[in-house]
């Protein structure tokens, strides 16, 4: 990843520890498993079972090793339970050209967009960071289009 300054919520560094825990245990032990059973079926110049192990077990290892990254790099933001504006952490309903929508800021490194979760870096969540309810919010999307917000409520 190029980007080293990773911010997590508490949720999202308790949600990385516990994908790590279950790599580093119950993941390698599965895969050790099957690279072990796919041995036993003889030559593995030209194994199947044997090439798909080691590629999964390729990719878990890289998985560990960002996870690990991440976790050793990244500031954990506390939200503040008595703001009355946008921070990391904070729930966001606005009103979209008529349109409510429901945002999550957190960090990039727990962004999940089909989930809600964005970004403070993004366009909208960066555009939304300080600001208060009822405020009016007119950003850049990243494919140039404009975007107005209005703000209707933020939960901590």
């Amino acid at each position: 990843m190029a980007n080293d300054n990773f911010i997590l919520t508490p949720e999202g560094r308790a949600k990385l520890e516990e994908e790590l825990q279950y790599l580093e245990t119950e993941k390698r032990a599965e895969i050790g498993e099957r690279i072990k059973v796919a041995r036993e079926f003889g030559d593995i110049s030209e194994n199947s079972e044997y090439d798909d192990a080691k590629n999964e077990q390729g990719m878990v290892e890289a998985r560990i090793a960002e996870i690990t990254h991440i976790l050793s790099e990244a500031t954990v933001v506390n939200t503040p339970k008595r703001s009355n504006k946008v921070n990391i952490g904070s729930t966001v309903t606005v009103d979209m050209s008529g349109r409510e929508r429901v945002f999550t800021i957190v960090g990039g490194a727990e962004s999940d967009v089909a989930n809600g979760k964005i970004s403070n870096e993004s366009p909208v969540g960066s555009a939304l960071i300080g600001h208060k309810k009822g405020d009016h919010i007119e950003t850049t999307g990243p494919t140039g289009r404009k975007i107005e917000m209005d703000i209707i409520k933020i939960e901590h």
